[in-house]
């Protein structure tokens, strides 16, 4: 019973040490998906979608929930974020030619088509991220539609 109440007692003491520890948080000034908008020209009603279930990992500005003040959620939710943005950054767009913009377009689809995002655990507690199925065909339609204007050279770099 002992080693229980050392181990209880480590652990306790590790947990609250790491509440001092936080990583960077992902917060952009002003309007960090305006060239992103401007150029691939998502409706509306598509803006909101892709605001609610993308830029919280897809952009340089994320809202965080009261949670991420609590590690080691804290950290699991920087890694998520800093792993999404590795795969996509909205507000990086501009940085990205134009083959790189088709490919993430594509990637987008394939991701949207086969169910794997938004993540499960991100729609768990981000009840607005969970797609309808016409959300997701309207961000595949979206996304085809900007691919080919990029094919065809029609979106202006």
């Amino acid at each position: 019973m002992k080693t229980v109440k050392k181990i209880s007692l480590v652990l306790l003491v590790i947990f609250v040490a790491i509440q001092f520890y936080r990583p960077e948080k992902n917060s952009a000034q002003g309007d960090h998906t305006q060239i992103f908008l401007a150029e691939t020209n998502p409706a509306t009603e598509l803006r909101v979608v892709l605001e609610e279930a993308c830029y919280d990992c897809h952009s340089n500005n994320t809202v965080y929930p009261w949670y991420n003040n609590v590690a080691p959620v804290s950290f699991w939710l920087a890694y998520h974020i800093n792993d999404g943005k590795k795969h996509l950054n909205f507000s990086a767009w501009d940085d990205y030619s134009v083959k790189k913009k088709d490919h993430k377009l594509e990637e987008v689809i394939e991701m949207i088509e086969n169910g794997e995002m938004p993540l499960k655990e991100y729609t768990w507690t981000h009840e607005s991220a969970r797609l309808t199925s016409e959300q997701r065909e309207a961000i595949v339609a979206w996304a085809q539609k900007t691919r080919s204007l990029y094919q065809l050279n029609e979106i202006p770099q």
